[in-house]
């Protein structure tokens, strides 16, 4: 290029540049006249934007479970101070990006006429010999647009951020901003994320490889572009040397250092338990992350806060454990093949548990299903419409009984079968299972016992003790328009659905003498400076006498020794009490149960809903034969190292008494032929269920079996 056409291309360029910068001034109006008095008068502090950090998920131990970033704009970032960064990543980056960050001003003219010099050559402005404080002001301030308006108001600010902020705080802040691909932003993620280890290990060579990736990380990534990548941090190393902050020795030497070949991405959140915190953390404002879903989104994935969960991740593992070993037909993915008999297609069956503190609520451990990666529908919480919980059912008919003054050696006169006709139809139900006491017919699990006993409880009752216990399902049936009429009067053999976390909540309140704690999953939550944001708080709640308790946990303790949960007995001979619970054609399967310390509930079916386990070759599965078998060994296992903690006892109780005649005829209301005891009004958790509903049901459920 010749002088002339030199001089002619600068005065081209110079000329577009000072209409460029005319249309800017205009444009920036009184921001520019206030940036250009700050120079002589004290002006408004800049205020940098707030850094998004990813936020984590604890166990109940302080066990990391997963890092919850933004979908939309995964910002993987952790905040690290400068003296965490070593010299290694600092020096580099330095070099490759501003050798002169600690002589300048904000602007270094040298670079910007660098800069000039090259975009004379290219006859545009394609260059720009921004200062690490320009970049700042850019990615925090400004933006990226390519125009002078944008360049003159980022060399104003980054004049004014200089005079705000220490040279040391605008590197920190740069250090943990700037993106380094794979959704890597700052150098603490960036170490994670190619070399998987803090940044205060980096060496020199991978400390240059981070400082050549600024310049454009997808282009110099070295998963995708290896070659490009080590040509990039040679140049970082040539620049390393000019400074005097590696010999050639040391550039010889990193030269050979290979370049990383695999990402270590963040673990994500993919379990059913963390999902079920992150759901709750972004649905509801008690936590305190948020008035509106917005905002609750940007704390739990911008804000870097820490929750710490009620999750024991031991206790987790030992619930696998048992469900992997019992599981009948296991695939060897914890799922066993169902025909579906409607599509003559192959589903699977599984199991979900949920395992509840019963002192205070806290969720211990919860299998959602065969796994996240499989099936994300979380089992174990699903409450509409649930699961038929079959037997299990027939606890609350007991507690009701109990509360009303029975006692567990009231007995029942009659045959080995009974019918009922229901009222408003013409249908008549028959049911089998032998009389007998009240412990008796629950070791037998007697559907014919059972529902003459519902009668005798009242069916209302018995569904509003439910949901006093724990029950949060709607168990009452409901007309046309959606209203709630009255429950099921087949309700005591379980024919509402419900869920596995519900029901092991229910029986924690029998283990907890009566008192209902309701289930929570987060303990305590902190925000990036490790202030508390939540803490949990218990709220006890008296649900039923604690002498009722006690006598609902001594027949369920009769039922796991003698009764149809003999297959959950613990092996060190720790006492247990439970109930099975098997609907018609064996659809749903179930065992709930606990110790003073822990209650379990645990569901076995196919997701896919409604189909019998003989479909899966399992005929005659019952809640006894396999839930009740990985309910035994996840105790066994648990209670292995642990000391024995025996149930409190009841009170001495009058001998028994034949509970009379029960009419073949179910009425609605709470008919009862006698009531031995008033029991004291307490309060009661919130309940769906209205506390007089009409006596009439609309729509009947299906009837289940109710055995073990």
């Amino acid at each position: 290029m010749t002088v002339l056409s030199r001089l002619i291309r600068f005065v081209a360029v110079m000329a577009a540049l000072v209409g460029v910068m005319a249309a800017s001034l205009a444009m920036v109006g009184p921001q520019a006249a206030k940036l250009v008095s700050a120079h002589h008068s004290d002006h408004e502090r800049i205020s940098l934007k707030p850094l998004a950090e990813r936020s984590y998920i604890y166990d109940s131990a302080g066990r990391l479970q997963g890092t919850l970033t933004n979908r939309d704009d995964p910002q993987n970032r952790k905040k690290v101070t400068l003296d965490e960064i070593p010299e290694t990543v600092v020096e580099s980056v330095l070099a490759a990006e501003d050798s002169n960050f600690y002589q300048h001003k904000g602007v270094n003219i040298r670079s910007i006429l660098r800069a000039a010099n090259a975009n004379i050559e290219g006859g545009s402005v394609s260059q720009g010999g921004s200062t690490i404080t320009q970049q700042v002001v850019k990615n925090s301030l400004v933006g990226d647009e390519q125009d002078i308006s944008r360049k003159l108001r980022e060399a104003f600010l980054a004049v004014e951020l200089e005079k705000q902020m220490s040279k040391d705080e605008i590197l920190e802040y740069y250090l943990n901003s700037v993106y380094f691909g794979g959704g890597a932003y700052g150098v603490q993620a960036a170490s994670e994320y190619y070399f998987s280890k803090d940044v205060g290990d980096l060496d020199w060579a991978e400390g240059a490889l981070l400082a050549a990736l600024i310049r454009s990380p997808n282009y110099y990534n070295p998963f995708k572009h290896p070659e490009v990548a080590k040509k990039r941090r040679t140049i970082v190393f040539k620049r390393l040397l000019v400074t005097g902050k590696l010999t050639q020795d040391e550039v010889d030497f990193s030269e050979f250092v290979p370049l990383p070949t695999t990402p270590n991405r963040p673990k994500p959140p993919y379990d059913y338990f963390v999902e079920e915190v992150k759901q709750q953390l972004l649905a509801d404002p008690k936590y305190g992350l948020g008035a509106t879903e917005a905002a609750r989104n940007r704390t739990v994935f911008e804000g870097g806060i820490k929750v710490y969960t009620t999750l024991d991740n031991d206790m987790q593992a030992l619930a696998i454990q048992a469900r992997n070993e019992t599981l009948p037909k296991n695939n060897g993915d914890a799922t066993f093949n169902v025909t579906d008999p409607k599509t003559g297609q192959l589903t699977f069956g599984t199991e979900a548990m949920a395992s509840i503190q019963p002192g205070t609520g806290a969720v211990r451990a919860m299998v959602g299903g065969p796994g996240f990666d499989k099936w994300q529908f979380n089992l174990a919480i699903e409450r509409d419409p649930g699961r038929q919980p079959g037997s299990t059912m027939k606890t609350f008919v007991l507690a009701t009984l109990f509360e009303k003054g029975f006692v567990p050696a009231d007995y029942l006169g009659g045959g080995g079968s009974c019918s009922f006709k229901f009222p408003g139809t013409t249908e008549v139900s028959s049911y089998t299972g032998k009389a007998g006491s009240i412990t008796a017919m629950t070791q037998a699990s007697s559907n014919c016992g059972f529902m003459r006993l519902g009668q005798v409880a009242g069916i209302p009752d018995v569904a509003l003790m439910a949901n006093r216990v724990g029950i949060r399902s709607q168990l009452f049936l409901t007309d046309s328009d959606g209203n709630p009429t009255a429950p099921p009067n087949n309700l005591p053999l379980g024919t509402m659905g419900v869920s596995p976390l519900d029901m092991a909540s229910a029986y924690a309140t029998f283990a907890n003498d009566g008192v209902y704690n309701e289930p929570y999953f987060v303990e305590r939550i902190e925000d990036r400076n490790g202030k508390v944001l939540y803490q949990h708080q218990a709220s006890p709640v008296p649900a039923v006498d604690p002498q009722t308790a006690r006598l609902v946990t001594q027949v369920l303790v009769a039922n796991v020794t003698g009764g149809t949960g003999r297959n959950a007995r613990i092996a060190s001979g720790q006492p247990a009490a439970g109930k099975t619970g098997t609907t018609n054609d064996s659809t749903d399967v179930w065992f709930v149960g606990f110790t003073p310390e822990l209650s379990t509930a645990i569901w076995m079916g196919a997701p896919k809903g409604s189909i019998s386990l003989a479909n899966a070759g399992l005929q005659g599965a019952t809640g006894g034969r396999y839930p009740a078998a990985t309910w035994g060994r996840f105790y066994s296992l648990w209670y292995a190292n642990r000391a024995r903690v025996d149930f409190n006892q009841a009170q001495r109780t009058r001998s028994g008494k034949n509970i009379g005649k029960v009419p073949n005829q179910i009425g609605g209301g709470s008919s009862s032929t006698s009531t031995r005891r008033t029991p004291t009004r307490r309060t009661t958790p919130a309940s769906p269920t209205p506390t007089t509903p009409p006596t009439t049901p609309t729509t009947r459920a299906p009837i289940p079996l109710g055995g073990g």
